[in-house]
């Protein structure tokens, strides 16, 4: 089954002006959002207090959020964890009151709650996490660089490393513009977009190299536009049904995935894109031609005396 005909000839690469400057305007926003708003970190990476407590019957979770906010606990959040008699409610360091006092104050302003738990998270703990999370994107860059260096080449390793770090710095930026919580879920839905990004990517690097032995005849331009052409199918295909998975787990998945979803929906969008316009563009910018993916010719060696 096939979503595009492989006789399609959509000129993909001689479009990548375009694609350039478009990707340099969001990357420069994305990068002054960070800047200027930073991200709103969870508390995974903030530090704060987790209180799990307990209903004698089954509570309204917008109403428990309510309670908070009247308290002032605004950006609390609250969602159902274990049973459905359980609450887990998360609040962020306060300045004003010790991890005793924000308790005993969140346990006053919910009714009817029975307290069942609290754990505390450093900021220490989490400035760690923050360190980890990064070190995890540097390394699965580095690795996808050497990776895609030794099976194919160089500008290609090139090309991949900047598409892939173009593609999360759009998702960050588009975290801070709109203020969402950027949690340890959201930071693994980073990294599984890194590793989506990557399987188109390699895909189109493939099949460019099987049409440069292929077709003698075309440019390095033809081969590539050939050959995002001929993968295009599975790439929307792909990227359609991946999507839809996606979507429903944001509109059924609650508060607790809202963060991932939102970074795999960014990142699909943006991962897509990223392996059709700029990552094989990106290897034409660095020289990319037929002499680098032909296999070298054997010469023939004369035994006559």
């Amino acid at each position: 089954m096939e979503f595009f005909s492989h006789k399609t000839k959509i000129n993909f690469i001689g479009q990548r002006k375009y694609a350039w400057a478009f990707s340099i305007c969001l990357f420069i926003f994305s990068v002054s959002s960070l800047i200027i708003n930073g991200l709103n970190l969870g508390l995974d990476f903030a530090g704060g207090t987790q209180i799990q407590v307990q209903y004698s019957q089954i509570p309204d979770t917008n109403q428990v959020r309510q309670q908070l906010v009247q308290a002032g606990f605004p950006e609390a959040s609250a969602q159902a964890y274990g049973s459905a008699h359980d609450i887990m409610i998360k609040v962020k360091v306060h300045k004003d009151l010790t991890a005793n006092e924000l308790t005993e104050k969140v346990m006053a302003a919910l009714s009817g709650a029975k307290l069942e738990r609290v754990e505390y998270i450093g900021p220490q703990v989490g400035q760690s996490l923050v360190t980890n999370g990064i070190l995890a994107v540097i390394v699965a860059l580095l690795g996808t660089m050497i990776y895609i260096a030794f099976r194919f080449e160089y500008r290609f390793a090139l090309s991949a490393a900047l598409s892939l770090v173009h593609d999360p710095i759009l998702i960050l930026g588009l975290f801070s513009f709109f203020h969402v919580e950027f949690d340890l879920v959201a930071l693994a839905a980073v990294l599984t977009v890194i590793g989506y990004s990557l399987n188109e990517t390699i895909v189109i690097y493939d099949r460019v190299r099987e049409n440069f032995r292929k077709v003698r005849q075309a440019t390095p331009v033809e081969v590539l536009n050939l050959s995002v052409n001929q993968t295009l199918s599975r790439t929307i295909m792909t990227a359609g049904l991946t999507f839809s998975v996606i979507l429903a787990l944001l509109i059924f998945g609650g508060q607790m995935l809202r963060g991932f979803s939102l970074a795999m929906m960014i990142g699909i969008v943006v991962g897509t894109y990223s392996s059709i316009y700029i990552s094989g563009s990106l290897a034409l910018l660095f020289g990319l031609d037929r002499t680098r993916l032909l296999p070298a010719e054997k010469k023939l060696v004369d035994n006559m005396p």
